[in-house]
Parts: structure tokens; sequence; C-alpha cells
């Protein structure tokens, strides 16, 4: 069974709300995918490690092995490709965390092509098709996926900065929630 991009969305919005129980409507609703999609994912997530299923119907990501792969996996399986410019949803050092944290010079950083984007920029591919839409809706899911994107394609001070970031984002979203620990 291969991940699939959308899995990663998946387990990046129930990691930035752990205390919250998703139905797979709900989190698909949350993510403009199915619930069959969704479902799909968690299984793909469960099987690879990076979610864990103790009883039917629950299951959660596993924070050390997603912070692993966003890490050091992610940029070599779905590596980000940039495109031309356009108006868009900032990403990566663009958006928050990272763009208080760089000097951006204006219309250098990436944008997820999006008719309602507040920016204009190179674009840069998503994740998935849907993760700009799943961002502007949930701010804590868009904090995770513009690190993301910056460990996907930035230089190697931004992906340094965004590995500390991403690390903090994650273990302060996990904080006070008893994580499972899968093998890896």
């Amino acid at each position: 069974m291969d991940l699939k991009p959308q899995d990663l969305l998946v387990l990046l919005k129930a990691a930035a709300h752990p205390p919250q129980r998703w139905t797979y409507a709900s989190l698909g609703k949350a993510l403009a995918m199915s619930a069959s999609e969704t479902h799909a994912s968690v299984k793909r997530a469960v099987a690879s490690g990076l979610a864990v299923a103790p009883s039917r119907g629950e299951w959660s990501p596993v924070h050390s092995n997603l912070l692993e792969f966003a890490l050091h996996g992610v940029r070599y399986v779905w590596p980000a490709m940039p495109g031309p410019v356009k108006r868009g949803v900032p990403t990566a050092f663009g958006a928050e965390p990272l763009a208080s944290q760089l000097t951006v010079t204006p219309g250098e950083a990436p944008v997820w092509a999006h008719p309602t984007g507040s920016a204009k920029g190179p674009t840069l591919s998503p994740i998935y098709r849907t993760a700009p839409q799943a961002a502007l809706a949930d701010p804590a899911l868009h904090r995770l996926l513009a690190l993301l994107d910056a460990l996907r394609t930035g230089r190697a001070r931004e992906r340094s900065l965004a590995s500390k970031l991403m690390e903090v984002e994650l273990t302060q979203a996990f904080a006070g929630k008893v994580t499972a620990h899968a093998p890896r």
C-alpha cells in the first residue's frame, strides 16, 4: 500500500487538532474530500506507521513518526513544483510562522494558486489539490502546510528554520495528549 499526498493532509489536519475526534465524513468535509477518501487515507497512514488505530473508528497520528517523515522524507517523495507568478494563498516562507522570521522581497514568497488568494508570487504545487481551500478555513493547518512547503522546496536556511518550527508546532499540538508510539 503506497502513501498518497492526501494522506499527509489528513494526518496534518488531525495533528493540528489532536483532542478532536474526527468522523471520516467531518474530516472529509473539512478537507474538501469524500469520506471514503479520508477513510482510505487513514488506512494507508496506519499501514505505514504514521498513525495508529487502537480500536474501530478511533485513530491518531504518531507524533514522532509524522515529524520524522515531514522533516526527512516528504521533500523526496512529493517535491514541490514551482510555477509562474499568480495570485494565491501564501505558503512556505510567505506564511506564518516563517514569514515573521525571514525578510522577503514583496512578490518573492511562494503561493498556492487560488482565486481568493491575498498575495501574488511564484506558484508552488500544494501537497494535495484541496490543501489551499482547507488551509484558508483552518489557520493551524495552514501553519503546518506552510512549514511543510518550506521543507519541500526551501533553501538550506529556510529548511533548517522550518524543521525547528515544525517540531515546535507538532510538539505543542500534541502537548498534554498521550500519543501512541508505533514501532519504526
